[in-house]
C-alpha cells in the first residue's frame, strides 16, 4: 500500500482535486439555479401584482369619472341653473315689451329701444355665460374628483397594501372631503354676480355696433360668440377667471361653508387638495384643454341654432335666450357635456392627471 501510495499519490491528489472541483462547481451551479428560479418567481409575482394594481387603478379611475358625471356635476349644474335664472331673469323685460306692444301709449320710442337693447345684451350674456360656466365647471369638477380619488387610492395602498381596494378604507377625513368638493359651488354662492358683470361688459363691448335690424347668419353668430368669449378671457391677467372658481384663501371658505366648529389644526389635508387643484387649473395644459373645449362647443352651439337663412338680430334673440337655459340642463339630458367628455384632448388630460399625480 505504501509503495502504491508513493507511486500514485499525485494521480490520487489530481483525481480528488478534479472531483472536489466538480462537486464545488455543481454546488455553485445548483445555488445559482436556485437563485435564478427564486428571482423568476419574484419577478412573476411582481408582474402579477403590477397588473393587479393597474387593473384596480383603471377600475377606480373609471368609477370616479362616473361619480363626477352622475353625482357631483348634476348637483352643481342644477344649483348654477337656479342661480343664473334668478340673476338673469329676462321675463320682466319681455313682459314690458309685450305690454308696450299691446298698449302703444305706455312706452315711448326711446324706452322701447332701451328695453330691446337691454334684452339683446342680457340674452347674449346669459347664453355665453352659461356656455362658459358649464364648460369650466364640468372640467373643474373632474379635476377635483380625480385629485381626491388619487389621494384616496394612494392613502389606501399605503395603509393596507396595494392589493386592497379603495372601499376597504376611508383615510381622508370625511369633512375635509365634503368641504373640498363643496368648492364647486363657490361660483354660484359667491362669484356669480361678479361673473355676470364681467360677461355683460364683454357682451356690451362686442354688440355695441350691432343693431336689432342687422342680419345674422351662422358665421356672424359664431364670430360674435367667439369675440365675446375672447374679450372675457383676455380681461385682466391670463388666469383672472380662476378667482370665479376657487377662493384665494380656501381655509376661509371652508370655515364659512362648514358648521363653524372646525379645528383649524386639521385643515392641512383640505388645503393640500385645494392647492393641488389650483396648481392644475393654473397649468398651461388645463388652459389648453379649456380653450379647445370652448371652441368645440361654440361650433356645436352655432350648428344647433342653425340659422337656415340670415335673419334680423331681433328675431334671433328668443332662440339665443332659450339656449342659455338648455346649456344648464341636467347633464345627462344635454349633449354638450357629452361633447366635452369625448374630446380626445380632454380624455387624455384626465387620464394623465390621475395616473401621474405625485403621491405626496
Amino acid at each position: 500500500m505504501w509503495e502504491f501510495w508513493r507511486s500514485h499519490k499525485r494521480k490520487i491528489y489530481y483525481t480528488l482535486g478534479i472531483f472536489g472541483s466538480g462537486y464545488f462547481l455543481y454546488k455553485l451551479y445548483d445555488a445559482h439555479t436556485r437563485r435564478i428560479s427564486d428571482l423568476e418567481r419574484e419577478l412573476a409575482s411582481e408582474r402579477e401584482n403590477d397588473e393587479l394594481i393597474k387593473a384596480q387603478m383603471q377600475a377606480h379611475f373609471e368609477n370616479i369619472q362616473k361619480i363626477a358625471d352622475s353625482t357631483t356635476l348634476p348637483h352643481v349644474m342644477q344649483y348654477l341653473s337656479t342661480r343664473v335664472a334668478e340673476e338673469l331673469d329676462l321675463a320682466p323685460l319681455t313682459e314690458r315689451l309685450m305690454r308696450g306692444k299691446g298698449q302703444p301709449n305706455t312706452l315711448t320710442a326711446g324706452e322701447k329701444l332701451e328695453l330691446w337693447d337691454r334684452l339683446k345684451i342680457l340674452s347674449f350674456t346669459t347664453m355665453v355665460l352659461s356656455l362658459w360656466s358649464m364648460t369650466v365647471l364640468s372640467l373643474f369638477i373632474k379635476v377635483q374628483v380625480n385629485i381626491l380619488g388619487r389621494h384616496l387610492y394612494i392613502d389606501t395602498a399605503r395603509g393596507f397594501g396595494s392589493s386592497h381596494l379603495l372601499e376597504e378604507a376611508d383615510l381622508i377625513d370625511r369633512n375635509d372631503e365634503q368641504q373640498f368638493l363643496a368648492i364647486a359651488d363657490f361660483l354660484s354662492n359667491y362669484e356669480l354676480q361678479t361673473l355676470i358683470g364681467s360677461f355683460e361688459a364683454a357682451t356690451s363691448e362686442v354688440l355695441k355696433g350691432k343693431q336689432l335690424k342687422d342680419f345674422f347668419d351662422n358665421s356672424v353668430l359664431h364670430e360674435t360668440l367667439v369675440q365675446i368669449l375672447d374679450r372675457f378671457m383676455s380681461t385682466g391677467n391670463p388666469r383672472h377667471w380662476l378667482g370665479y372658481l376657487i377662493p384665494e384663501d380656501p381655509r376661509i371658505y371652508k370655515f364659512v361653508a362648514g358648521s363653524g366648529s372646525e379645528d383649524h389644526s386639521h385643515a392641512s389635508k383640505f388645503e393640500q387638495l385645494t392647492a393641488e387643484t389650483r396648481a392644475v387649473l393654473s397649468s398651461a395644459e388645463f388652459g389648453n384643454v379649456l380653450d379647445i373645449s370652448l371652441k368645440v362647443l361654440v361650433d356645436a352651439l352655432a350648428e344647433e341654432i342653425d340659422i337656415q337663412s340670415a335673419i334680423p338680430l331681433a328675431k334671433l334673440l328668443p332662440r339665443i335666450a332659450q339656449m342659455g337655459q338648455i346649456l344648464l340642463e341636467e347633464p345627462s339630458r344635454q349633449r354638450y357635456i357629452q361633447i366635452i367628455k369625448n374630446i380626445p384632448e380632454v380624455e387624455l388630460f384626465f387620464t394623465l392627471l390621475y395616473s401621474s399625480m405625485p403621491p405626496s
